[in-house]
């Protein structure tokens, strides 16, 4: 599956790619807000970044019909709290992203919501 990654951490940016590629999925590294899907159904953001406004990035993926993965920090609670409230489809805590992506991508790709929203 084709997944569009918003991530402006090198670190994180270059883990996420070789996770999605391990995994069987084809990462898409982009920045700024995206005009068109280029045949993702899936987004991964990290909550934290400054521009784009995470909250006008999720609208703008849900228009072009991209789920959204969103992620932060576990105790970064108001960037978790930011991502329920600009309707992420999935809010993970960055552990999570890193020992349970396959999971979690599959979760979003079956359309179940984070376990708070269930």
């Amino acid at each position: 599956m084709k997944v569009l990654v918003f991530e402006e951490n090198l670190m994180w940016s270059s883990r996420l790619v070789q996770s999605l590629k391990a995994f069987g999925h084809e990462p898409l590294l982009r920045k700024g807000l995206p005009e068109d899907a280029e045949g993702a159904e899936v987004a991964i953001i990290n909550l934290g970044t400054k521009s784009p406004d995470p909250a006008d990035l999720v609208a703008s993926l849900h228009r072009l019909g991209v789920r959204v993965l969103a992620h932060a920090g576990h105790r970064e609670t108001e960037l978790l709290e930011l991502g329920k409230r600009a309707g992420a489809d999935r809010l993970a805590t960055n552990r999570e992203l890193t020992y349970q992506l396959p999971k979690l991508m599959d979760a979003l790709s079956l359309g179940i919501k984070s376990p708070d929203e269930e």
